[in-house]
């Protein structure tokens, strides 16, 4: 595998290009997620299937759980600009804070079409109070991460998220409330990301084809998740989570006994 071309080598963030045999006119771009253990970038291998299919592959990572926002994100903005021209059609996917920073750097990269999992459309309190999962919500930069400021107000593509966490479901409305052209893929008992059951039953792949697709489809998100959720383990342990919750004792039993059912008769999920 050939080495990535340093788009933006900083101390925070990191933009790294591969490109296939034959001459790109696709972009591809993916976000690192928020991760547990932060403090340095990671070495992963390209999307494969984008480079196979032709497209050039742009990984950006951020060093820390910042949401991509620190004092180079102005220079790694200007990197992005100088490097879109090369490309036609500039695609992104993004799980959690990756879908933020796919919002936050869409203006800069000239994306053309995103699909989020389980995004944050903000962690600033005073647009969204209730949202304080993060503990380095306390430190975002409001003025730097402000998406009205900053983001692409014609962006268009998917918002993939479970209906039935509510913070998620609060996003997902801010999000298309600002950008009308995303689309809603609500994943009923998906859990946060909300593509839990696809990844457990060898959906990822579809998901990315999605992704790779210059017209990615809410709907197709839709019926893959259905097409493959009852067969998740994963799927039916949310499900009976939220029942409980809900004070439907009998519905949680039931879902928790499919879970067993299924996590027996299967094994495990395949690679």
């Amino acid at each position: 595998m050939p080495q990535p071309d340093r788009v933006y080598d900083g101390d925070h963030l990191r933009a790294e290009l591969w490109v296939p045999n034959t001459a790109a006119t696709t972009l591809y771009v993916t976000f690192r997620q928020r991760v547990p253990e932060p403090g340095s970038f990671s070495d992963d291998a390209p999307v494969r299937r984008a480079l196979n299919e032709g497209k050039a592959h742009l990984r950006i990572q951020s060093r820390w759980n910042d949401w991509f926002l620190n004092d180079e994100t102005p220079a790694l903005e200007a990197a992005l600009s100088a490097l879109r021209p090369g490309f036609a059609t500039a695609l992104a996917l993004g799980y959690s804070m990756g879908g933020y920073g796919a919002m936050r750097l869409a203006r800069a990269l000239d994306l053309d079409q995103v699909v989020l999992v389980s995004p944050q459309f903000t962690l600033d309190r005073a647009i969204l109070p209730a949202e304080k999962r993060y503990p380095e919500g306390k430190d975002f930069d409001a003025r730097l991460g402000n998406l009205a400021n900053h983001g692409k107000p014609d962006l268009a593509g998917i918002v993939i998220f479970d209906p039935f966490r509510p913070l998620d479901r609060m996003h997902a409305a801010l999000i298309t409330d600002a950008m009308p052209a995303v689309a809603r893929a609500p994943l009923p008992f998906g859990g946060h990301p909300a593509t839990n059951a696809l990844g457990e039953r060898g959906g990822f792949r579809a998901l990315q084809a999605i992704s790779l697709a210059p017209s990615a489809s809410a709907a197709g998100v839709v019926a893959l998740h259905r097409s493959l959720r009852c067969a998740s383990p994963r799927y039916w342990l949310i499900r009976a989570e939220a029942c409980r919750m809900a004070g439907r004792a009998n519905d949680a039993d039931t879902a928790a006994a499919r879970a067993g059912a299924r996590s027996v008769r299967q094994g495990p999920a395949p690679a």
